[in-house]
């Protein structure tokens, strides 16, 4: 399959063709099962947004030892983990410098 170059925004959790469409934070070059996919963990991150909004209002938790604030945080790290197999240079670029997928023993490109 061909792959097209797509403009993402995580924030928003939008994959898009034309650029000015929306603000987006990433530009990578994926296939359609590869967009699907990556919708997909869109969905879970949303998932796991809306399970630990009602966790945030109980103070005595601290967030280091929250199993819903852990889903979050892995489903997270899989979205820029995909974003940086998918991502032209500058998005593997500003990724890695975020630190957010374990590359922190990788040098900056």
């Amino acid at each position: 399959m061909d792959k097209k170059k797509y403009y993402v925004s995580v924030q928003a959790g939008s994959v898009l063709e034309n650029q000015g469409d929306a603000a987006y934070e990433f530009e990578i070059f994926a296939t359609e099962p590869e967009v699907d996919d990556l919708i997909e963990r869109f969905g879970m991150l949303s998932d796991q947004d809306n399970a630990s909004a009602f966790r945030a209002h109980l103070p005595g938790v601290p967030y280091h030892q929250d199993a819903e604030h852990d889903g979050y945080d892995y489903v997270l790290t899989e979205v820029y983990q995909k974003l940086y197999e998918l991502g032209t240079e500058e998005t593997k670029h500003t990724i890695a410098g975020m630190r957010a997928i374990g590359e922190q023993d990788r040098p900056v490109p």
